[in-house]
């Protein structure tokens, strides 16, 4: 191409769908220095404030998610598309992308469905074992789906897949240095045992919940401390339960954790949702992990992301209706008990896929190179 490559990135809602989006968006620069990024996401989603920290333009669609409980509700919903789709065939006739790339999230299906019928290529990066049907209604038009887990030709057009895995955040890196520093960062005892404990950067009510039951045994325990990341929608609640004393002295209680890697590397156990880009995380690090799937996802995805884990070895599940009484219980056995740890960090290593935005991007670059040609 003899012209800086131009690019619609779209999607978002949660850290899930941005930080691999983010992590598309810094390998295509890697690759393009010059290539023009912009991203399309969803008014009043994180996207709105992340990315553009991550040093990206971004325009935000009036778009929101269905309500599958409450269906009459849904008539907002359908005039707010019928906006977005207006709004976002207005902005790719302006940008005039190559290529638009969609990751999941209220603004990609819009997007992608604008930039297919004007011809434009597209991309589908499905992070999931159970794709959901916006994806599944998108690839029928999309050129490219690149996925994160074998079988997917359930789902989509066996032609069109590829296997790139999810992209990660960039700065994760597990050191000594990192551990070290993390001890400090925290307030932590290096000869300790460290649980982590991530609800996703809104938060997981069924986590909050069974940390809270499961108080008095972690104030029992002198050997086991945790870095507990609530989340923003619950963070002044329980803040204030930390002010009246009744959050232990070893548990330490974050709305966000800004330092990631400080945070895997001191964890010696993690405890988290089920969703894709997480895992993928865990995988690449090698983290021993109690997954607890979000029932309040589209297709139960989250479940069989963790279902996939299980099957292997690598990883142990606790559904959302147990956890409340049953989750810290598994959580400090499991702490002890070194040679599953050992095996569970082992086995999870096979679902790592290295250098995934990378292997997008290659993708990418054959479909423009089709195109030029």
């Amino acid at each position: 191409m003899d012209r800086p490559v131009k690019v619609i990135i779209s999607g978002g809602g949660t850290g899930g769908h941005i930080f691999p989006a983010i992590s598309i968006a810094n390998a295509i620069k890697n690759r393009w220095n010059d290539a023009d990024i912009l991203f399309v996401g969803a008014e009043g989603r994180m996207e709105m404030d992340r990315v553009p920290v991550a040093g990206y333009k971004i325009i935000g669609l009036p778009v929101a998610g269905l309500d599958r409980k409450n269906v009459w509700k849904n008539i907002p919903v359908a005039i707010k598309l019928l906006r977005s789709m207006r709004l976002v065939r207005k902005i790719i006739d302006e940008f005039k992308p190559d290529i638009a790339i969609g990751v999941g999230g209220y603004a990609s299906a819009p997007t992608l469905r604008a930039a297919a019928s004007k011809g434009i290529l597209t991309l589908i990066q499905e992070q999931n074992s159970y794709a959901g049907v916006t994806n599944k209604m998108l690839a029928k038009k999309a050129d490219k789906i690149c996925v994160a887990y074998e079988g997917m030709e359930r789902f989509f057009p066996k032609e069109k897949i590829v296997i790139t895995g999810n992209p990660c955040r960039q700065d994760l890196v597990l050191s000594k240095e990192n551990k070290q520093k993390g001890y400090e960062f925290f307030q932590l005892d290096p000869q300790k045992k460290t649980i982590l404990m991530v609800g996703g950067s809104l938060g997981a009510r069924t986590l909050n919940e069974s940390i809270i039951s499961a108080f008095p045994k972690l104030a029992s325990n002198e050997e086991v401390q945790v870095v507990w990341q609530c989340g923003k929608y619950y963070y002044n609640e329980l803040r204030e339960m930390q002010v009246k004393g009744e959050i232990p002295g070893n548990v330490r209680l974050y709305d966000f954790i800004s330092r990631m890697d400080y945070a895997y590397s001191v964890a010696d156990l993690v405890i988290s949702r089920a969703g894709a880009g997480s895992i993928s995380e865990f995988s690449l690090l090698e983290k021993a992990v109690i997954l607890v799937p979000s029932p309040n996802v589209a297709e139960d995805h989250q479940t069989k992301n963790a279902q996939a884990l299980v099957g292997k070895e690598a990883a142990i599940m606790v559904h959302d209706a147990d956890a409340p009484s049953a989750l810290f219980d598994h959580a400090l056995a499991l702490i002890y008990d070194e040679k599953q740890l050992v095996s569970l960090r082992k086995n999870i290593r096979s679902f790592a896929q290295p250098d995934s935005a990378e292997r997008i991007v290659d993708e990418m670059e054959k479909m423009l190179k089709g195109l030029a040609n």
